[in-house]
């Protein structure tokens, strides 16, 4: 059964305020305890919100590229998919399974938790969807092998709009990881929630967020795990179900530097020993200071050489409090092992 926890006021409150609405997390300090970070992209939430980015037409600077390649593989995958996931607002909770402890499925084993729904539920998310949309004739039924085409849909969109671009989706996240690692062993959770990007808010002990609406979840003893996304944009997602794992997916900044970037003409001002040295000497992440000491070079330089880095798509560079934290980007490790093959996994 599918519920909407709210509690009395919350909206007007919000109104009275002038602002607009917003997802409250009501957390005790058992909760507090379990907040943790998924360990990797989740294939099917970067799947089923990129096809949201698909269609809407802002963000050109990080998405242009993409969306122009991305549709010129599709083969009327769109067709199904649009009819489960609308341009905006709610899309069935079942699309983006998660185990029971919240960690992210793979793609292959996802499709299969995917295919494993039981009928009772399609039905039930699906009529949700219809009441939303007020189009009902349009939606799949709840038997297997409708179910069955919407998952090869799926499967289908994702090696399309997703695999190709997996390695600078999970440096993305990687990216992100660190930051919020950093403010972790700074602080432990209360510096982690802080840290998490402008539109969310930690006012202890309730998270607040930027939400199309007003929406109050209570976790009770169960936790949160913190999900990053390439492709979620402007205001974090949740599973509209509360009986769910409570997930909170969360964009990650996106670099000034182009995303998906490819070797070209700033090979050469690469090449010299020193460049190298400070490459390498990111590693796992790094801020501009740790950067010079690793390297043995002053701070303007170790600037300097991280700015050259940044414009040729080797490194993200993320804001972290008042420093900013460096991190390799899938073309700036490949470099550093010589040309390496990407993995997809």
């Amino acid at each position: 059964m599918l519920l909407r926890i709210t509690y009395p006021g919350v909206g007007a409150i919000a109104r009275a305020t002038g602002g607009g609405p917003v997802l409250r997390i009501h957390m005790s300090g058992v909760d507090l305890s379990k907040v943790r970070m998924a360990t990797r992209p989740d294939a099917l939430w970067e799947t089923a919100l990129s096809f949201h980015r698909l269609r809407d037409r802002r963000g050109s600077a990080v998405f242009g590229k993409w969306r122009t390649e991305t549709r010129c593989r599709l083969n009327g995958e769109v067709r199904l998919l649009s009819a489960v996931i609308p341009p905006r607002g709610y899309f069935p909770d079942f699309l983006t399974p998660s185990q029971e402890n919240g960690e992210p499925y793979g793609i292959d084993a996802g499709m299969e938790a995917l295919r494993g729904t039981p009928p009772g539920r399609v039905l039930a998310e699906l009529a949700l969807l219809a009441a939303e949309r007020r189009d009902p004739g349009r939606f799949p039924d709840g038997r297997a092998q409708s179910v069955g085409r919407l998952a090869d849909a799926l499967r289908s969109y994702h090696r399309a709009a997703v695999e190709p671009y997996w390695p600078h989706i999970r440096a993305s996240i990687e990216a992100d990881r660190a930051v919020r690692g950093r403010a972790l062993l700074d602080g432990g959770a209360d510096e982690l929630l802080a840290s998490l990007p402008p539109m969310i808010r930690w006012r202890a002990p309730v998270l607040e967020a930027d939400y199309p609406v007003d929406r109050d979840i209570c976790l009770d003893g169960r936790g949160l795990l913190l999900q990053p996304s390439f492709f979620c944009r402007v205001t974090p997602v949740v599973y509209r179900d509360p009986g769910l794992p409570p997930v909170l997916v969360y964009p990650v900044t996106h670099s000034r530097a182009p995303v998906f970037a490819e070797p070209g003409p700033w090979l050469g001002r690469l090449l010299g020993s020193t460049r190298s040295t400070v490459l390498s000497a990111i590693g796992n992440g790094c801020t501009t200071s740790e950067l010079a000491l690793r390297a043995g070079v002053s701070l303007a330089s170790a600037s300097q050489h991280a700015c050259v880095l940044r414009e040729a798509g080797l490194i993200h560079t993320l804001r972290h409090g008042g420093s900013v934290l460096h991190t390799l980007t899938p073309l700036g490790g490949s470099l550093l092992r010589g040309g390496a093959p990407l993995a997809l996994s």
